[in-house]
């Protein structure tokens, strides 16, 4: 007798490796009712689909199901924090916002920053030499995963200088908020930090109208003050989105990627002989693991998925995860990594359709500058324990540590 896999992101291991547990999903169906009433999509086919489909919203107060509460919160501190970025908003908001902030992060822009990327890269593997110079175990998440794309994200707002490990904490805590299940206890934290973050942005914003300059927040603010763009509640969602997205995303990336090719060490040496490989390994690198696990939508009309019907109001779960190892798509391989994949830009970490990663540009080219130059840098890189510790979260899939040996 065999038992039905279903979804449990409390099961032993699960953090350490979500992918058994989605292979058995799949093994299922494409579309899964999990015990908790959420339509989880585990295909790379009906995932694509209802990421573009029409009929589908991001918008909370268009689901039946509501935000969890704690005791001693009240309804006050909950109602409408962060509605206003472009990762809650529908058309025709979502997209006048967008136009706006997109224009950072276009192809081209982020090219011209690639100098300075490669200068912070150094700078950092530098840091790395001198710390592990006496065989000590470094930890790279926080000497080159995170620093390298908060120093991008806080150049490319303009932002002041502040406590960098504040904002970190406050950003790291905030993520909670994208998780799909209810907070429960976390929740007055998460409040606490996203009052204390609000607040630093406000001051944030204020110091940047009397220093206007040629970066993102001065643009965003001009076009506040035009009249027909932001209004101060956008202004600051914007911002706050941009430092969890612009920065915790990216982070995820540089972790997972280095310890899946400490994991394959045979992959690990094609990169280390073959520059010609380092677009496609980061692409196939966001492919075997995601740092974006799954996306949220909830149905405005009735959707028709193989074996079930979400109706108006009803949260339906994309896996996208589970899509990018899914054997359909990706054929007897899909849970090996090559980083010569052929066709692995189309893995869906990014999301698709009107809500793809309006950073994904960037962190493509950032995780092509680190990951690279670090194993390059140091060949004889190692794990410094089999088991790191992994932040537990579903959406964002991330390491809270990675220690290493320099060799």
């Amino acid at each position: 007798m065999t038992t039905e896999t279903t979804f449990n992101p409390w099961e032993p291991g699960f953090a350490e490796d979500p992918y058994r547990q989605y292979a058995g999903l799949r093994q299922r169906g494409p579309a899964v009712l999990t015990e908790m009433g959420i339509l989880l999509v585990t295909s790379y086919e009906e995932c694509f689909a209802l990421l573009r489909a029409p009929g589908t919203s991001v918008d909370e107060r268009n689901a039946t199901f509501a935000l969890g509460s704690a005791p001693g919160v009240g309804p006050e501190r909950v109602r409408d924090r962060g509605r206003h970025s472009i990762l809650s908003l529908d058309p025709p908001d979502h997209t006048r916002i967008r136009r706006l902030v997109a224009s950072a992060f276009t192809v081209r822009r982020c090219e011209r920053l690639r100098g300075r990327v490669r200068a912070l890269v150094d700078e950092l593997l530098d840091d790395v030499a001198v710390a592990g110079a006496a065989g000590e175990p470094v930890d790279l998440i926080a000497a080159l995963a995170f620093p390298l794309p908060f120093t991008v994200i806080h150049d490319l707002l303009g932002m002041p200088d502040g406590d960098v490990d504040q904002l970190r904490r406050w950003s790291h805590t905030l993520t909670r908020f994208l998780e799909p299940l209810p907070p429960g206890e976390h929740l007055p934290t998460m409040l606490d930090a996203s009052d204390a973050l609000e607040e630093h942005i406000g001051q944030a914003i204020a110091w940047k109208r009397r220093n206007m300059a040629d970066d993102l927040l001065s643009a965003m603010i001009a076009a506040e003050d035009d009249g027909d763009r932001l209004s101060h509640a956008e202004l600051v969602d914007q911002v706050r989105l941009l430092y969890l997205a612009g920065h915790e995303t990216t982070v995820n990336l540089i972790g997972n990627g280095t310890i899946a090719l400490l994991r394959h060490r045979k992959e690990l040496e094609r990169l280390l002989g073959d520059t010609s490989l380092d677009a496609n390994a980061v692409d196939e690198l966001l492919r075997y693991d995601s740092p974006v696990q799954l996306s949220r939508r909830i149905a405005l009309t009735r959707i028709e998925l193989p074996g079930h019907t979400a109706e108006p109001g009803d949260l339906v779960v994309t896996l996208l995860g589970s899509a990018n190892r899914d054997e359909r798509k990706w054929g007897p391989t899909a849970d090996d990594l090559d980083l010569g994949r052929e066709g692995a830009s189309t893995h869906l970490s990014f999301g698709s359709g009107i809500h793809h990663c309006l950073g994904a540009a960037l962190a493509r080219m950032e995780g092509a500058e680190a990951i690279p130059a670090l194993v390059r840098r140091f060949p004889g890189l190692d794990l410094a324990t089999e088991n790191p510790e992994w932040n537990g979260r579903m959406v964002l899939r991330g390491l809270e540590t990675l220690p290493v040996t320099l060799g």
